[in-house]
């Protein structure tokens, strides 16, 4: 996040983390460098007060936090909780209505300073989903905001089940860390390439659907993109009109047409 800060200082930066990774030096992290993250928040979490005004004649440094509130637990199970009803955008682009109820906290963890947070405790009244503990470090974002933040997420839990299942790509089996960090990366950047240069050449018409004997299919995949892609690069290099004082063989069109269709679809 340091980096992308560095990279980008103008805009607006919202990390939305899984809750195995929620920590308050991560959250401190994210505060000192101008990222909003957003979490879920374990039921545990140790949350307190602001601290209040110093007693006058008192010596020593000042409290950093105040006293300790109510566990979140706590509020999900009393019956006085005063819970909003809240419409957000949710999961599949639908619109859902849900219980929330906020307030403010510092978190702290023994051995760090504590961080101001907002925690959002979500609630489903027809009692399908189970009820879940967020926190974000925008003090004045709405719980709506939080949620549509938090539900931002779901498209790239998303695109990696989906890129497994359709595109094959599993699990990183090299042993330097640098190597499995980069493979999978890769492979997207290199999918979306191929797949807007294969929309671009097409230019409205419809892909080539390349079928076998064994597997008919109505539309184009993936693998008829690459080979239209591979057919216009290898057709731009070796396919061009030679200098007059170049070295070159005769070859037959037909030949060059067939190894230009066909070696695609063998790679």
């Amino acid at each position: 996040m340091k980096h992308v800060r560095r990279w980008l200082p103008e805009r607006q930066l919202v990390l939305v983390a899984d809750g195995g990774v929620a920590a308050v030096s991560l959250v401190l992290a994210c505060v000192q460098n101008g990222v909003v993250m957003v979490s879920r928040l374990r039921w545990d979490a140790a949350l307190y007060h602001p601290p209040g005004p110093q007693p006058r004649g008192k010596r020593g440094p000042k409290p950093l936090q105040g006293t300790r509130q109510r566990r979140l637990q706590a509020w999900a199970e009393r019956a006085d909780t005063p819970w909003q009803d809240v419409e957000v955008a949710w999961y599949g682009g639908q619109r859902k209505q849900l219980w929330v109820f906020s307030h403010t906290a510092l978190w702290h963890s023994r051995g760090l300073p504590p961080v101001d947070i907002r925690d959002v405790l979500v609630c489903d009244p027809e009692g399908k989903l189970r009820m879940e503990a967020v926190c974000c470090t925008a003090l004045q974002a709405t719980p709506a905001k939080i949620l549509d933040w938090v539900v931002m997420r779901w498209s790239i839990e998303i695109t990696f089940e989906e890129v497994r299942a359709h595109l094959g790509v599993e699990t990183q089996r090299q042993w330097a860390d640098r190597a499995i960090a980069r493979t999978t990366p890769v492979l997207l950047a290199l999918f979306s390439i191929v797949t807007l240069l294969a929309l671009w050449l097409s230019q409205g018409r419809p892909i080539p659907v390349q079928a076998t004997a064994w597997y008919h299919k109505a539309e184009p995949t993936f693998a008829d993109c690459l080979a239209l892609v591979r057919r216009h690069l290898w057709c731009a290099r070796y396919v061009v009109p030679s200098a007059a004082d170049a070295e070159c063989v005769q070859f037959p069109r037909e030949a060059v047409d067939l190894l230009i269709n066909g070696v695609p679809l063998a790679a």
